[in-house]
């Protein structure tokens, strides 16, 4: 069984070993697929970002950040990114994740959560989101060029807390 925790600076290799594959294959992310490795750790480590980590013993299995959404008035509404290492997928950590996410922003004072760009071809993220509560409150055609698929829409979620 794994555990959630607050990431520390000695995650840093574990977190790019999630993070450089989801990058790489630019299906779900908007980060440039040629990120390197110091970008994207700042990025994910920003400092207006909390960082958590879901863990088995000493193996990451995941990692999520939570920040405000906006600033000033949309402050109150918080913001999550998550992402899985591929081998641990489909053992309910992006779902343990987004709870814990959720109940880390109920604790911090927030009082909804948004997801400002899920992008729509990405069925398993969308079913889970929903799955936990978030609404499809907005879609924008055509707004991510998938690798793939070429351009899909992206969408946005949202839920009370």
């Amino acid at each position: 069984m794994f555990s959630i925790r607050k990431a520390t600076p000695a995650d840093e290799e574990a977190l790019w070993g999630i993070l450089e594959p989801v990058i790489r294959a630019g299906e779900t992310y908007d980060f440039p697929r040629d990120t390197d490795r110091a970008s994207a750790l700042h990025a994910w480590l920003a400092p207006v970002n909390e960082c958590f980590v879901a863990h088995e013993g000493e193996r990451v299995l995941g990692t999520y950040v939570l920040h405000a959404n906006r600033n000033g008035g949309g402050a109150h509404v918080a913001n999550c990114g998550y992402m899985t290492a591929a081998d641990a997928q489909g053992r309910g950590v992006a779902r343990a994740l987004c709870a814990h996410s959720l109940d880390a922003a109920r604790a911090a004072g927030f009082r909804a959560m948004q997801f400002n760009f899920v992008v729509a071809s990405n069925h398993r993220a969308v079913a889970l989101w929903h799955s936990m509560g978030f609404d499809t409150v907005g879609r924008v055609p055509e707004a991510f060029h998938h690798p793939v698929l070429g351009y899909t829409d992206a969408l946005v979620m949202y839920r009370r807390l």
